[in-house]
């Protein structure tokens, strides 16, 4: 069953979400604010693939909620809606946790490809054979493993969303090679993303605030200027 969470306090956008996304298969539950969003989530005994929330809702907003809601899953697939185009709502977002934006107004379109694109890609993270027990990737100070879907640093747990996981996989599977933005969005968001290449760069900055002893002078996690990133094992 595709379960999604809807946050919405305009009436009028939150039908608009619902009847689109139900119509195409999605179970929809509905909150008219982040503090119902919150008690919603934590009395539900079925799980949600994905959270839709509006930005601009009074009370909690959607940033706030969006924290609240990686603090209890990273596995669950967040989109955050705004009315604003500024590019620091989208960061301000990504960088809390959210896996992708939608900037208001939207088509129905655009609404069901980001939210399909987004499924896609948590029941692919969910629903992946398991590999060997023995299948680590160990690279210096980090170790992933693919069965149990960890990554340590220094036998210590780093948590990663599913996507934050996807592209540190994408890495060591790659080690000391300059992945570009388009590779890597087309590995791990799909090639028919709709969205725009600057996620990978959020994303970036989000993983690197994870792993480097000094997010701003990263030594794992490097940028290769007209290239794109790579994981550096020297």
């Amino acid at each position: 069953m595709k379960r999604i969470l809807i946050v919405e306090d305009e009436t009028a956008i939150r039908e608009f979400e619902v009847i689109n996304l139900k119509r195409v298969g999605y179970t929809v539950v509905e909150a008219g604010s982040g503090e119902e969003a919150l008690e919603i989530y934590d009395s539900d005994t079925e799980g949600f693939d994905i959270a839709l929330l509006d930005i601009s809702m009074p009370g909690m907003d959607g940033f706030t909620l969006c924290k609240e809601l990686r603090r209890r899953s990273e596995m669950l697939g967040i989109i955050m809606l705004t009315a604003r185009t500024q590019e620091m709502d989208k960061i301000s977002g990504l960088m809390l946790g959210a896996d992708d934006y939608i900037t208001k107004p939207f088509s129905p379109t655009e609404l069901l490809a980001r939210v399909d694109s987004l499924y896609r890609r948590v029941e692919m993270h969910n629903s992946k054979p398991a590999p060997a027990p023995s299948d680590d990737i160990t690279l210096g100070e980090f170790t992933l493993n693919l069965r149990r879907r960890t990554l340590l640093k220094n036998g210590k747990n780093i948590e990663l969303t599913q996507v934050e996981f996807q592209m540190i996989e994408y890495f060591f599977n790659n080690p000391d090679v300059a992945l570009g933005r388009t590779d890597i969005l087309n590995k791990v968001w799909g090639t028919n993303y709709f969205g725009e290449e600057k996620i990978v760069d959020v994303n970036i900055r989000r993983l690197r605030m994870k792993i480097e002893d000094d997010p701003s002078e990263p030594k794992r996690l490097v940028t290769v200027w007209g290239m794109g990133y790579k994981w550096n094992t020297h």
